[in-house]
């Protein structure tokens, strides 16, 4: 879905869109809930950190999706347009995802 209302700031999502998204949120939860009872159960320290790391890496590969279907959406649509703030929000957005 390439509808992007980007002066209303939202972006309507197709359902499977919207499900793939979600199901990766509710996967990374089931990680976080994880690591909470593994800090309640006394587990070694280093096991939870390689926990930690696998949650992070999961958070990168949702922004990575997300990032590309704003690329594929919003962005290309507002270029076309001929409107280029998008790409000075796109260099903003990346500027926070890379700190």
């Amino acid at each position: 879905m390439s509808d992007c209302c980007h002066c209303g700031k939202k972006r309507p999502r197709s359902e499977a869109e919207l499900k793939k998204l979600c199901n990766r949120l509710s996967r990374i939860e089931g990680q976080v809930r994880g690591l909470r009872e593994m800090l309640e159960k006394d587990v070694y320290c280093t096991d939870i950190l390689v926990q930690v790391s696998a949650v992070s890496a999961a958070l990168n590969s949702f922004s990575r999706e997300l990032l590309g279907e704003h690329l594929r959406t919003c962005v290309a649509d507002g270029i076309r347009r001929g409107d280029e703030q998008v790409v000075d929000e796109l260099l903003a957005a990346l500027s926070k995802l890379m700190k």
